[in-house]
C-alpha cells in the first residue's frame, strides 16, 4: 500500500517544550560544536537531514539511522555519537517540531517528509573537512585539557593567541570540557534540562 508522501516518518511527541527522549528508539544522533556544524552544513548542502541546534551549549545534532556501523568507527575531535548502549540508555533533549530560531533549542533544519535522517557517508566526510577548516589540522599527540588538566587523545583547540604573524599559545580542552570554555551566557531552563541529560544514562 503506498504511503502518503506528506506524512512525517516521526515527529517529537511534545508540542510545548523540549522533551528528553531516548536515543536508539527512532534514531541515533551525531553532535558537533556549532562552529564546526556551520561549515559541515555548507559542505552538505541539500544532503543534510533534519538538524537540532542548541545555542546555550553551542552544539548541533544530526539524526541518523540506528546502529549505523560506520558511525561507531568514527573518531573525530569533539564529535559525539549518541546511541543506545547495551547496559544503559542515552537521552537527548528534542524541541517541538514547530520551534525555530526564536528559541534557544530549535530545529535549524526542520523535520519534513524529505528531511529526516542524514546519510552518514555524506556526514562523516563533511564533518572531517569542517574540523580541518574550522579547527585546523589535528594536533600531533596528546594535549592537556585546560580545565581538568588531564591528557586527552582528542584535544580540541579552544583559543589561539596570535603573536605577530605567527600562531602563539594554543589552549586545548578535552571533548567534555571544550563547550564550557566559551560559555558565558546564562542557561535557560529549557536548554539546561536538555543539556544536562544529553548522553546521560537513564
Amino acid at each position: 500500500m503506498p504511503t502518503n508522501p506528506q506524512v512525517l516518518p516521526w515527529t517529537p511527541p511534545n508540542t510545548e517544550d523540549v522533551e528528553i527522549l531516548p536515543v536508539g528508539k527512532w534514531w541515533d544522533a551525531i553532535s558537533a560544536r556549532t562552529a564546526v556544524a556551520d561549515r559541515a552544513l555548507e559542505l552538505l548542502g541539500n544532503r543534510s537531514g533534519a538538524v537540532i541546534q542548541d545555542d546555550t551549549y553551542g552544539k548541533t545534532y544530526w539524526l541518523v539511522g540506528i546502529d549505523t556501523s560506520t558511525v561507531r568507527s568514527w573518531r573525530m575531535r569533539g564529535v559525539r555519537i549518541l546511541a543506545e548502549l547495551s547496559d544503559e540508555g542515552t537521552l537527548l533533549g528534542v524541541p517541538p517540531a514547530s520551534w525555530g530560531p526564536e528559541h534557544r533549542t530549535y530545529w535549524r533544519i526542520p523535520l519534513g517528509p524529505d528531511r529526516y535522517l542524514t546519510d552518514t557517508n555524506h556526514l562523516v566526510r563533511a564533518l572531517s573537512q569542517a574540523l580541518d577548516d574550522v579547527l585546523g589540522p589535528e594536533p600531533n599527540g596528546r594535549q592537556l585539557c585546560y580545565r581538568c588538566q588531564l591528557p586527552t587523545d582528542e584535544p580540541v583547540p579552544v583559543e589561539v593567541e596570535g603573536s605577530g604573524s605567527d600562531v602563539g599559545k594554543v589552549t586545548y580542552a578535552c571533548p567534555a570540557h571544550a563547550p564550557l570554555y566559551s560559555k558565558r551566557r546564562p542557561r535557560s531552563l529549557t536548554s539546561a534540562a536538555a543539556g544536562e541529560h544529553e548522553g546521560r544514562p537513564r
